[in-house]
């Protein structure tokens, strides 16, 4: 089957998403990148399943992401914040270790289109992506510019496509 057939059979799906903010600032109220994923995500026909604002602790986030993964009223996880190279930034190696299936693609181009807004600074992004337990799951650094281009540039326009796949 051709790719534009895949993504045609592809469009009826609904996705059921849960949205995840890592931040040891941030509020719901503050949460800007949280909330646009969920405007993004509704805005192109998908629902929201669940939506956490969790310190930026790797062993909350371990229990959390198990705990949406595993339930079967969400289809896809969507993670934002802990990305970066600061010390306290774990989230990758978490995330890492939850993946069965990496999607390298994501994160080489989220760097290369990051490179295009801010230049060498992209090399310290680490989103990352992958399917764990049959679901994909999307690593996205904190910052709203950051989270508009990975949502409108990658994930939005392959995450039906994506769930088409695994649902196979």
């Amino acid at each position: 089957m051709a790719y534009e057939q895949h993504i045609q059979a592809a469009k009826e799906i609904v996705a059921r998403c849960a949205v995840v903010t890592l931040s040891d600032t941030r509020t719901p109220a503050t949460d800007t990148s949280g909330q646009l994923i969920q405007k993004l995500l509704t805005d192109g026909g998908h629902r929201i399943a669940a939506y956490h604002l969790i310190k930026d602790d790797p062993e909350v986030l371990e229990s959390l992401l198990l705990e949406l993964a595993s339930n079967s009223d969400v289809d896809a996880l969507l993670t934002n914040g802990g990305t970066g190279i600061a010390r306290r930034d774990q989230t990758i190696e978490m995330i890492e270790r939850m993946i069965d299936q990496p999607l390298p693609g994501f994160g080489e181009l989220f760097r290369m289109l990051s490179w295009q807004q801010i230049g060498a600074g992209a090399m310290l992004s680490r989103a990352v992506a992958g399917i764990t337990r049959g679901k994909p799951i999307f690593a996205m650094p904190g910052s709203s510019k950051a989270v508009e281009l990975a949502m409108t540039q990658l994930i939005l326009p392959q995450l039906r496509h994506i769930l088409h796949e695994l649902r196979k």
